[in-house]
């Protein structure tokens, strides 16, 4: 028997209980990331529209929606990976990071020369979602991560 990370891999494609349980840490962030995201569409969609009228009312939600879609979908991918093989998670994580920056280049490139009135409430709406992610994300890993971690549950 191989041990890889604590954990006792038998066979290929068998599933050991314990590789099971410790897949769950990888997304246990993201329900309350995606809340935080959920509130902030609906700030950003009530400033936008005091701010700028109809166009920010649509524009900034929709930037916060763009960073929520993307760092869900790079937690997903991430997790994937490293859920197949912790090894794959760099070239993965960079190239859904490549990816990520090519596609939000093109929709600010198309979107900027429509000539679109909601285009600065867009990028607020992107730098807002960017920012309360990350600060959320941090304050995960700050606190009720590492209190798990301190009480024993990630050492199983």
């Amino acid at each position: 028997m191989a041990e890889r990370a604590g954990t006792d891999v038998r066979a290929a494609g068998s599933i050991d209980p314990a590789a099971s349980d410790d897949r769950r840490w990888r997304l246990r962030h993201l329900p309350v990331l995606l809340g935080v995201s959920g509130v902030a569409l609906v700030v950003a969609a009530v400033l936008g529209g005091l701010l700028a009228g109809g166009v920010g009312a649509v524009g900034a939600p929709i930037g916060v929606a763009i960073v929520t879609l993307s760092y869900t979908l790079s937690t997903l991918v991430i997790a994937w990976a490293d859920s197949v093989n912790p090894q794959l998670v760099l070239a993965v994580g960079l190239a859904a990071y490549a990816t990520k920056f090519t596609l939000l280049g093109v929709i600010m490139s198309v979107v900027a020369s429509s000539g679109w009135a909601g285009l600065v409430p867009l990028c607020l709406g992107v730098a807002a979602g960017v920012v309360l992610w990350t600060g959320t994300h941090i304050w995960w890993i700050s606190t009720v991560h590492a209190r798990r971690v301190r009480g024993g549950e990630m050492s199983r």
